[in-house]
């Protein structure tokens, strides 16, 4: 993995995309999100931390309509500064806001090819009816010639232009998830939440999912939240860390900061603060 320093955040990364404050999610008695604040900043690659049962995939739940936290808000912020509570809504209807996500497991629709399955993505945001595709309209036949063109340019931008034409279920896991990335990009997000994108994949892999990480953000303008145990990646690619623990936030900051914090290295290795005081082995 690369040692390169990430790069810096665009000039009006102080926008908060995401304004979660005081957030609390409760599933019968047990807390798996208790009283978390946090900001998304526009333009930034912010990645979240934490052992598992942290609560990190919860979060993601939450700021996706998923989940309906008990307390707390949940506010996005389009570019053109509307300002919605994005709790209550559905997900599809968080989707249309601008946010898009992927998941631990790959979800694609195995039997489709991998062209077809970003073409959905793509397809989400357009607006023909039943009555115009079954009539084949002139708009009809403009959006679907469009989304040819988003599909095969989406394609070529995650490095699988070479793979159009093959079942989806076939590919090699790297590029499945790759895949998955294509498609959510075609519903022209405005935030991607990546959920562990790099689990299951090999060292070689890895590399080219950060350095598409990275172009997702500075080619694309695309805000980048990541979920992400790889701690080598995390490091390679974010700007800044929060992380997680037992539903909480119990740190913040650039990934120096987080690599030589000595509460999260005993989150980490289980021990208490005074026992550990370098978490380069770990983090």
């Amino acid at each position: 993995m690369t040692d390169a320093t990430p790069e810096p955040a665009p000039q009006n990364a102080t926008d908060s995309v995401f304004s979660v404050k005081n957030v609390t999610l409760r599933f019968g008695g047990v807390t798996s999100l208790s009283d978390v604040s946090l900001d998304l900043h526009r333009g930034e690659l912010l990645s979240i931390i934490g052992p598992n049962g942290a609560g990190k995939t919860s979060l993601f739940n939450c700021l996706t309509g998923v989940y309906t936290p008990q307390e707390g808000t949940i506010v996005f912020t389009s570019e053109s500064g509307h300002a919605v509570s994005v709790i209550g809504r559905k997900p599809y209807k968080v989707n249309r806001l601008g946010v898009a996500r992927t998941f631990q497991t790959s979800r694609m629709f195995s039997a489709l090819t991998t062209f077809e399955n970003v073409k959905i993505g793509v397809e989400s945001k357009q607006h023909t009816g039943a009555i115009g595709a079954m009539l084949r309209l002139p708009r009809t036949r403009r959006e679907e010639h469009e989304s040819d063109l988003k599909t095969l340019e989406l394609l070529k931008f995650v490095g699988l232009t070479h793979r159009a034409n093959e079942i989806s279920s076939s590919l090699p896991y790297g590029d499945r998830r790759r895949l998955e990335i294509a498609r959510a990009l075609g519903t022209r997000p405005e935030v991607l939440l990546l959920d562990e994108p790099a689990a299951g994949t090999n060292p070689a892999e890895k590399v080219e999912l950060g350095e598409l990480i990275r172009k997702v953000r500075s080619q694309l303008g695309v805000t980048v939240l990541l979920i992400e145990h790889d701690m080598k990646l995390v490091m390679s690619v974010a700007e800044r860390i929060i992380v997680l623990n037992f539903g909480q936030v119990i740190a913040e900051g650039s990934p120096a900061e987080i690599q030589r914090d000595p509460v999260v290295i005993a989150a980490y290795l289980g021990t208490p603060d005074s026992e550990t005081d370098t978490g380069a082995e770990v983090l």
